[in-house]
């Protein structure tokens, strides 16, 4: 029995370099970070050695004397990385954060600075909008196909055959990877047992006409897994 886990891989991919507005905290109110990927983006401008120690020095601590707000265990801990103090990292959703921010901030505040990817949901944005709270985003990484993603799927079918169980970690993903899936299958495609790793990319399947089988309750791989496991009995 076999479960496909369609996940992107963990690169080097830059995007915009983000390292002005990191730099101005004081034209800010705090900073969000909803991914994994944009912490790794403003990681990268950082590592020339002069920008690394006016962090060090200066930056960091000005940041941190404001509110960092975070979706996930893993996005929280690539922040803590960065020598910043996270807010957040159980809500497991951007709409719960943004109820945690809402709640928080005040209307009047210095713009939140917001590094997002190229595709992102509006879920945040617009809750903090229409409740008066300011923000600043910027697309500081960009999600593209894999170039060998087709014939990557086509050796694992060939090779291992209808998976019994296909996992998706992002509505980019479904949106990649999902014809692909299903051309692959042909008539087997009902017998997959398909998986969400959280509500947002859960909506993202069943947009496209999916049957959900099952949804991590937290965007762990161990809820995943547990999920899957059930799932398949």
């Amino acid at each position: 029995m076999h479960v496909l886990l369609l996940k992107e891989p963990r690169d080097g991919d830059s995007g915009p370099d983000p390292y002005i507005k990191l730099f101005q905290p004081e034209k800010h109110g705090g900073l969000i970070f909803t991914s994994p990927r944009a912490v790794e983006a403003v990681k990268m401008c950082l590592e020339a050695e002069e920008r690394r120690e006016e962090w060090k020095s200066s930056v960091k601590d000005k940041w941190n004397a404001k509110a960092i707000y975070v979706v996930g265990k893993a996005t929280a801990a690539l922040v803590r990385n960065l020598g910043l103090n996270p807010l957040g990292e159980d809500t497991g959703t951007a709409e719960v954060l943004s109820r945690v921010i809402i709640e928080r901030e005040d209307t009047n505040i210095p713009p939140l600075f917001f590094p997002c990817g190229s595709i992102k949901r509006e879920v945040l944005p617009t809750a903090l909008r229409e409740n008066g709270v300011p923000l600043e985003t910027l697309t500081v990484y960009q999600t593209a196909e894999h170039p060998d993603l087709e014939k990557n799927l086509k050796n694992y079918f060939t090779e291992q055959g209808t998976p019994a169980s296909v996992a998706f970690f992002s509505p980019s993903g479904v949106k990649f990877c999902l014809e692909v899936v299903r051309r692959l299958s042909g008539e087997h495609l009902t017998q997959i047992k398909f998986a969400a790793i959280g509500p947002t990319t859960q909506d993202a399947m069943t947009a496209e006409g999916l049957s959900v089988s099952c949804a991590a309750e937290k965007p762990t791989a161990e809820h995943l897994a547990a999920a899957i496991a059930k799932a398949l009995q």
